[in-house]
């Protein structure tokens, strides 16, 4: 297979992964439940592409629980990623969500103890300066922005998890216990939430057409993608997969002014902040290049 044509599975995976939220703006059932069953369905495909494929999906004991656990994060992440883009639509969200890898930037060192590297403190900087453009004028979105952002920490902090996980054990085999993990926390988080946190209990029919987003949210942009991305990674540097990856938002809110014209111009303070915001997370793989570092892992669940 040419390169040119990996070149362009690639570029499908990020845009499919730009897409997701749209489906979740489209989906009218509330976040939390479309993270159940975005889980759960997840989990019964992924099993089945286990067990048919004949792939191992045993894990030592000792490993079960963190790669379990992590998939509670994972639930957090995509709660407030899906909240976000209701709460205020799917540019802000993946406006938020560009700072990612900049909240891996912080996150790493911390958690693979090893020394702060001052250009990703620096473009960590730049990445904020973006937000506070965003911020200064009166932006009626604020919420869903900050959702997006704590959205994109959670989604830096099983990043780096992963990245660990990733070196002893199956990157299939991870995925699924991560999603039954995710599935089990917000089936337990029901009661709290329902009681609490909605007025007219758990939302879980939806129309026909959830149905269909939901499909394709769980099948195509979680297990597909993700199964393609790995495969791929397989032929294509991490660089050139890394740098790929960091377009997601571009292609997102390009689809999402194409979907939702009206409900998506944003004030131009908004674009300015969304691209320094960009450009910071662009900028760094090609310094890690050039100081021929290893490229962090990237979020491949979005």
């Amino acid at each position: 297979m040419s390169a040119t044509s990996d070149y362009l599975r690639l570029h499908f995976v990020v845009w499919i992964w730009g897409f997701t939220a749209i489906l979740g703006a489209l989906i009218t059932i509330p976040a939390v439940e479309i993270v159940f069953y975005r889980t759960l369905i997840a989990s019964v495909a992924l099993f089945i592409i286990l067990l048919v494929g004949k792939r191992p999906m045993k894990l030592p004991v000792r490993a079960f629980l963190p790669i379990f656990l992590t998939g509670l994060v994972i639930a957090a992440h995509w709660i407030l990623f899906f909240a976000a883009a209701r709460v205020a639509n799917v540019s802000v969200c993946l406006a938020g969500m560009a700072t990612c890898s900049l909240w891996t930037s912080l996150l790493e060192p911390v958690i693979n103890r090893r020394k702060v590297r001052l250009f990703e403190v620096v473009l960590g900087f730049l990445g904020f300066v973006g937000l506070y453009v965003i911020f200064q004028f009166d932006f009626q979105y604020k919420w869903g922005i900050m959702m997006a952002v704590a959205s994109a920490f959670l989604g830096a902090l099983f990043t780096v998890f992963n990245g660990k996980f990733i070196r002893k054990h199956n990157a299939y085999t991870i995925t699924l216990y991560e999603m039954a993990g995710a599935c089990l926390g917000v089936l337990l988080f029901f009661p709290f939430y329902s009681h609490f946190m909605t007025e007219n209990g758990l939302q879980l029919l939806g129309i026909p057409m959830d149905w269909v987003y939901l499909l394709i949210l769980s099948l195509v942009c979680t297990v597909f993608a993700f199964s393609e991305s790995v495969t791929l990674m397989k032929r294509l540097s991490a660089f050139v997969v890394n740098l790929t990856v960091n377009l997601e938002p571009v292609y997102g809110i390009m689809l999402a002014l194409l979907i939702f014209p009206e409900k998506e111009v944003m004030p131009a303070n908004f674009y300015v902040g969304t691209g320094i915001i960009l450009m910071s997370v662009l900028i760094y793989p090609v310094i890690n290049r050039y100081y021929r570092r290893r490229p962090l892992n990237v979020d491949n669940l979005r």
